[in-house]
């Protein structure tokens, strides 16, 4: 291996931190490792103490850290390289996973006497209790015709920046003054890596509201809180680096804690969606990827700028240079897989699972995809987590219909297989309805070691499912970019197409289910609508009784 190059790509996921170490002349594979974070999800209980209301999501910073302590020089160990043949490292996360810090960059949750306080600590992407601060933000926008907003498809959701931000100040104003800056995960993991502070274009444009060079109006802020006015201008705005830059060098200490030479090339921060289109060879317009996981996000690349309803936003260059980057997604898909097998399996069923050697969730999809399309008689609501795209609505639940005493977990748990496919198939026709169609469907991510599911959202949308060449796309575009920051490629499209590709399994539609699911799918537009669109607004009422009573037993 004399004379070879190498990178790492980092992705940190909602469980978990991966490294992969990658060969720079062909994207090669040679070692990976994973570090589970140690606090996991916090949405019950503070480690410094403290009952968590419902829709709380927060994580603790030091996890993040542990993963470059641990899973990168595991995965540099697994390769059996030198570390001095590495020349950058790349990373990537979920978002708008954000938090507020000192100017130092020191997390405000690391600081003892804030502790106790929840909204010192990092709010991971599905952190879904500024919905309130959203409405607001999203009625005001509308009201004053803000330019900015058809950019995000008429809706600003709750995850995002700027409702998260305005939570902040509204809940605990003390904690909101006492930081210096409102900083995206994805940039703070770059900030430990560089001792520099730089703000990536991609969260800035898609979770910040940065549109043509600018940040929401200081007016418009004050109408939403007059101690809002400079929230864009003294929390949120430094210096933003493009994709496949280099946002620093590695620091002494971090060379310490990863085992990598110092001075080498960091990237600068990243998106786990779409750091992963290179990857995947998913960058030409109309390739539409789905990066499938506890969630799935959806980005795709287009010449022409248009307003999809309810995508997640549109950036000029927000995937790569010279193209506008569209993104959706769906907030909840493996989580709700993982919830249904946790909560509704009977012993029975988990000990003929362990007998055979498979996990619960295996044992359910065998069960469940020998069935005739709609044989089990359901249809679900793919909710549980709210709706991120299209209807950007995070007070929404999921709904069941045609449950009866014959029902069993595998009816129901490929009922939910089902509607995360038809959630999908509903993303791609707006999109198409919107003057930017999906040409081709492309997947990446945990998910497609599920067969069965992968086969389903073939028949939903009708469409050939590719799959990425990597098991670890995240990681694997992450490293791509660390190549590009480290001068080994031109551009991010050329470092790609060397080091990216496609798996060679692709699934096709079969007729007969697809037209069995294009019955099924009538329905769930039926159901979408009307629970979703106004008709009837019992999920906003269940939503709003359940966090009376929250607050009630506070």
């Amino acid at each position: 291996m004399g004379g070879e190059q190498y990178v790492i790509g980092v992705d940190y996921g909602t469980l978990s931190g991966r490294a992969l170490v990658v060969r720079v002349s062909d994207g090669r594979e040679v070692g990976t490792a994973v570090t589970e974070y140690p606090h996991r999800v916090v949405d019950r209980e503070l480690p410094g103490g403290g009952e968590l209301p419902p829709d709380w999501a927060l994580q603790v910073p030091a996890d993040y850290v542990a993963v470059l302590r641990q899973a990168v020089p595991e995965a540099v160990r697994a390769a059996g390289i030198d570390p001095a043949d590495v020349i950058g490292i790349g990373t990537d996360f979920t978002a708008c996973t954000i938090l507020p810090v000192f100017a130092d960059g020191t997390p405000l949750c690391e600081v003892l006497e804030y502790q106790d306080r929840p909204h010192a600590y990092v709010k991971l992407w599905k952190h879904h209790a500024a919905q309130p601060q959203a409405d607001r933000i999203n009625a005001l926008a509308a009201g004053r015709a803000e330019s900015w907003l058809p950019r995000y498809g008429g809706l600003i959701s709750s995850e995002w920046e700027f409702a998260k931000g305005l939570q902040l100040l509204e809940e605990d104003p003390e904690l909101y003054h006492r930081m210096d800056h409102w900083v995206e995960a994805a940039d703070w993991i770059v900030w430990q890596l560089t001792g520099s502070y730089v703000r990536n274009a991609c969260t800035a444009g898609y979770k910040g509201i940065y549109q043509d060079g600018r940040y929401p109006s200081r007016e418009f802020l004050a109408a939403l809180n007059p101690d809002f006015a400079d929230f864009a201008e003294r929390k949120l705005a430094h210096r933003i680096g493009q994709l496949g830059e280099a946002a620093g060098t590695l620091t002494a200490q971090a060379a310490a804690w990863t085992g990598l030479p110092a001075g080498i090339a960091v990237a600068v921060g990243n998106v786990d969606a779409h750091v992963t289109a290179p990857a995947a060879r998913a960058v030409e317009p109309g390739q539409m990827l789905a990066i499938m996981g506890t969630s799935t996000c959806h980005v795709m690349n287009a010449e022409t700028l248009a307003e999809v309803p309810g995508m997640c936003g549109v950036v000029d260059g927000g995937i790569v240079r010279g193209l506008f980057g569209y993104e959706a997604g769906q907030s909840g898909v493996g989580d709700i897989f993982g919830w249904f097998a946790e909560n509704f399996t009977p012993d029975g069923y988990r000990a003929d699972a362990e007998r055979s050697g498979r996990s619960v969730q295996e044992h359910l999809t065998a069960l469940a995809e020998t069935q005739p399309v709609g044989a089990h008689g359901l249809l679900a609501l793919d909710w549980e987590s709210g709706n991120r795209s299209v209807l950007v609505d995070h007070s929404l639940s999921g709904l069941i219909v045609g449950l009866t005493l014959a029902t069993r977990p595998e009816d129901v748990y490929r009922a939910l297989i089902e509607a995360t496919a038809f959630g999908t198939r509903k993303i791609v026709e707006t999109f198409g309805a919107s003057g930017v169609p999906v040409t081709e469907f492309v997947a990446a991510g945990g998910l497609l070691r599920n067969a069965f599911l992968m086969q389903t959202y073939a028949d939903v949308l009708r469409m050939p499912v590719h799959t990425s060449v990597s098991a670890q796309g995240p990681a694997l575009g992450s490293a791509i970019h660390a190549a590009v920051a480290a001068g080994a490629y031109p551009d991010v499209r050329t470092a790609g197409d060397a080091m990216g590709g496609r798996g060679m399994r692709v699934y096709r539609p079969d007729k007969a289910a697809a037209d069995g699911y294009d019955r099924l799918y009538a329905e769930y537009t039926r159901l979408h609508d009307y629970f979703g669109r106004g008709a009837n607004e019992v999920m906003h009422r269940l939503h709003a009784m359940r966090q009376e009573a929250s607050r009630d037993n506070a």
